[in-house]
């Protein structure tokens, strides 16, 4: 099994919104890519709360079986959709994707 770690620092402002509305849209838009191929399980999205130090607003982990079911969510329609938001909103991504 894979585990897929995706952590974003927004921009203070971007596409009109602060970074807590950002944070808000990118989860929301991230939970609807929940069960979308085969092969994938677990799928958390949470946001940095308030009164916590942390260096990154949003993160993403999931789970796959195998590298067969990661590839294919990575190309999937509803998850191509995510990548120009993203790319408007963010300052930085970190990724990792290690055996479980």
């Amino acid at each position: 099994m894979l585990r897929h770690i995706v952590m974003w620092k927004l921009k203070e402002n971007a596409e009109g919104a602060s970074r807590a509305e950002n944070a808000q849209k990118l989860k929301a838009k991230l939970e609807t890519c929940r069960n979308i191929v085969k092969g994938q399980g677990h799928f958390e999205v949470g946001t940095a709360q308030p009164g916590f130090e942390c260096t990154y607003d949003v993160v993403l982990v999931s789970d796959f079986d195998d590298r067969a079911a990661l590839e294919a969510y990575q190309v999937y329609p509803k998850h191509q959709a995510l990548k120009d938001f993203v790319a408007a909103i963010r300052e930085d991504r970190q990724c990792v994707d290690y055996e479980v």
